[in-house]
């Protein structure tokens, strides 16, 4: 124990002294978790700037461009009465959407002719697009009734019958699980468990690798023939460290006031297996690899399109069958399908009993791998030591 003891102060040491290890390990989660919260601080995109175009200058159309001007989502930038050459200057203006009202729009109503609102949305940005669409289709739809209700209410009937008439059913939407739509509550989460994966994942590829690199590794088997020492040395530092910057990790979530059960115990038991899971992975390579650059950059490979894997914003439902099944070995997958029923569904652990399967077989795999391959680089380097004394000695 004294030995253990002894090592394990040298191995902060080494943590310590490794500048980058530092700046990915402490920097990154606090960097970028308080630089995304605040990208996505608004919540929801307002002021989307759409462009008018009023062929027919009537009451009508000044009051559907009213309307259009007290929605908060929308932006009116633009107001005229010829279309111009509305297809160069979209992506100058940056356009989301640009609505034409053609030429005798109102006279058309009025006789019953149906005319047509012609909306060009950018689709260069699906995100705006989307919700310009959802915001100028509200506007629109709204007048629209309105027309139809005054329209019969002139041909003598009652108010009262008149809405009827034209609602045949209503329809009532109720938003359950972020109600109002608050994009930071639907991104920042997924967003700082993909960080807390990848510096994980970065941090542990240097363990075993920088030591392959500088000759302390052979230091280290002198004091220990068993993989799993070495393990839980290298392991040690981090079973310290790596809870104190997920809880300050976790405060991002009350500061921008997400409305996310997080501090329980079924996400201890998630949080701890992804820890563990992308631990073993990190070691994995950094064991496999005796490179640190290279041990990194493959790592990144995994890490980089975890998020987009992971399902949180895209369904894997959605995806090929190949790449959704690859997806289901990253830790951040379960973590994140977890994390949603925990944390908004008010789930309990018999409710994320497949991704808590996942995740440790996860662990058991790489674990197994991971001992089996660092024994055998103990017994090599072990053998070379050997020989290298008999050469001494004779």
């Amino acid at each position: 124990m004294k030995t253990f003891l002894k090592l394990l102060k040298t191995e902060f040491k080494r943590i310590f002294s490794n500048n980058v290890l530092l700046a990915i390990f402490f920097g990154a989660p606090i960097l970028y978790g308080g630089l995304f919260g605040y990208v996505y601080q608004q919540a929801k995109v307002v002021d989307l700037p759409i462009a008018i175009i009023d062929q027919d200058h009537s009451p009508i159309t000044d009051k559907i461009i009213d309307a259009f001007q007290d929605n908060e989502g929308l932006l009116v930038k633009s107001i005229r009465f010829s279309p111009g050459n509305i297809k160069e200057e979209m992506p100058v203006e940056q356009y989301a959407a640009v609505v034409t009202f053609p030429t005798d729009f109102e006279a058309d109503i009025l006789q019953k002719r149906h005319p047509e609102v012609r909306v060009d949305l950018n689709m260069a940005n699906i995100l705006n697009a989307n919700t310009a669409s959802k915001h100028i289709q509200s506007v629109l739809m709204t007048l629209n009734a309105g027309i139809e209700i005054e329209g019969l209410k002139k041909q003598g009937m009652h108010a009262t019958q008149a809405k009827g008439a034209y609602e045949s059913f209503k329809i009532n939407f109720n938003k359950l699980y972020n109600s109002t739509g608050n994009y930071v509550t639907f991104m920042l989460p997924g967003l700082l468990a993909g960080i807390m994966q990848q510096i994980i994942f970065l941090a542990m590829a240097l363990v075993f690798a920088r030591d392959f690199e500088d000759g302390y590794f052979g230091h280290l088997v002198k004091e220990s023939n068993w993989s799993i020492y070495h393990i839980l040395l290298k392991s040690t530092p981090f079973f310290l460290l790596i809870p104190i910057m997920w809880y300050i990790v976790s405060l991002f979530i009350p500061y921008f006031k997400i409305d996310a059960s997080i501090y329980n115990y079924p996400m201890f038991v998630l949080t701890a297996l992804l820890t563990l899971g992308s631990m073993c992975i990190g070691m994995l390579f950094s064991i496999a690899i005796p490179s640190q650059l290279k041990a990194t950059e493959l790592l990144m490979v995994i890490s980089t399109p975890a998020f987009v894997l992971s399902g949180f914003t895209w369904p894997t439902l959605a995806m090929p069958d190949a790449i959704g099944n690859v997806a289901q070995f990253i830790p951040l997958t379960q973590f994140l399908s977890g994390f949603r029923k925990i944390a908004f569904y008010g789930g309990d652990l018999s409710s994320i009993t497949p991704e808590i399967n996942m995740l440790l077989l996860i662990l058991l795999v790489t674990f197994v791998a991971m001992v089996i391959l660092l024994q055998f680089k103990i017994f090599i380097t072990r053998r070379k030591q050997k020989n290298a004394t008999t050469e001494i000695l004779n």
